[in-house]
């Protein structure tokens, strides 16, 4: 009967043992990656700003654009990009108004897709939840915006 008790405790301080190396080598920190761009949709982390809207601005695109821009961004953008969104006010945003030409002029589509994808202060960007095509799309619908109200 010792010997089986004996036995018994040998196995359950190995096994003891085990899981307690097992756990410091699973804490330690792997050695650190340095960090990647994430890659615009396009394939092209420094390009994005340079690059130009592959997407054509057809009326089924901008139709896309505005339906994802109504329930993605016009809380805080406005339905009709005024700036004036529901989440103004709370959030305490300074919003620009994109129905203004000045406001789009001075940025290219590729300043636009990387706002949209990577965010701004307290916006977040929609990262991998849209696809390019979509992206680009909004990009088309934000500068549409200014060229409705004739600005």
């Amino acid at each position: 009967m010792r010997t089986i008790l004996r036995v018994a405790s040998l196995v359950v301080l190995a096994s003891c043992a085990a899981l307690s190396a097992q756990q410091n080598t699973s804490q330690e920190k792997p050695a650190e990656k340095p960090a990647e761009k994430p890659a615009d949709k396009t394939g092209d982390a420094s390009a994005a700003g340079k690059k130009e809207n592959p997407v054509k601005a057809t009326p089924e695109v901008l139709a896309a654009a505005k339906k994802v821009f109504g329930y993605d961004c016009a809380m805080c953008h406005g339905e009709g990009g005024d700036g004036k969104g529901d989440l103004v006010e709370s959030m305490k945003l300074t919003m620009k108004d994109w129905r203004q030409t000045t406001a789009v002029s001075e940025m290219s589509d590729g300043d636009i897709y990387d706002l949209i994808v990577k965010g701004k202060d307290k916006m977040v960007g929609e990262g991998d939840r849209l696809a390019a095509p979509k992206v680009w799309g909004l990009v088309h619908y934000v500068r549409s915006l200014s060229k409705k109200s004739g600005s």
